[in-house]
């Protein structure tokens, strides 16, 4: 067990954390929505009627979006471009280890599955990374979309007008508005690391250059 933990102390921190988070969103949403619903004059509904409405769908599908979006966006454009300087950013010249062809030369016994067997199965598999998360962000928008719809075809008939399909609340700016405020800060938030790594330093984190390390001096 101490094993797994130190081998793996990472992982199951952040999503010991994301759990954690996840229960209070859900607990802290669910007195929210009932609050609301008393404000109308309807009826609250008990948890697990709650974890199926558009307030709770949308709001979590709507954060994961962005940050598959962000995911997906770096994992893309870090195969092309640099930033001088950044430990984020692989050197101006290209790093020879993460630019090697695996197809150039005979596969270690150790390599993974796809690596030895070569031929589409490697292809894709050498940009399952960027594909996974853009998948992802498919998925988190669709269901952000779903969620959405329901939430907003809720409050229209509060209001006594009609709901919505999903393909109509796509077209609402309601919908880009939640879609746009998340995106906008995922890449502040990006942009951010790139360049502040570049002069600030975090001593033992693989995120940042070493403390001595010159400011000129790009990846890690």
């Amino acid at each position: 067990m101490r094993k797994l933990l130190r081998e793996n102390g990472l992982s199951i921190t952040l999503f010991g954390l994301f759990l954690v988070f996840l229960v209070a969103q859900i607990f802290t949403g669910w007195h929210s929505y009932d609050a609301d619903q008393l404000a109308h004059g309807a009826q609250v509904i008990g948890l697990g009627s709650y974890l199926t409405t558009g307030h709770f769908v949308e709001a979590v599908f709507e954060n994961w979006e962005s940050e598959f979006l962000q995911m997906a966006s770096y994992i893309v454009l870090t195969v092309w471009l640099v930033q001088k300087g950044s430990a984020e950013s692989k050197p101006l010249d290209g790093d020879p280890e993460l630019d090697a062809d695996p197809r150039l030369s005979d596969a270690p016994a150790d390599a993974p599955g796809p690596v030895r067997r070569g031929g589409k199965l490697l292809t894709i598999y050498e940009r399952s990374l960027g594909l996974a998360f853009a998948i992802l962000f498919l998925l988190s928008f669709g269901l952000h979309a779903w969620g959405g719809a329901r939430a907003y075809s809720e409050e229209q008939k509060q209001h006594g007008e009609a709901p919505v399909s999903v393909d109509g609340y796509m077209t609402t700016s309601q919908f880009w508005f939640e879609s746009f405020q998340n995106w906008q800060s995922e890449f502040l938030a990006v942009g951010s690391i790139v360049v502040l790594s570049i002069f600030l330093r975090q001593r033992g984190s693989p995120e940042s250059q070493s403390v001595s390390t010159p400011y000129a001096k790009t990846g890690t």
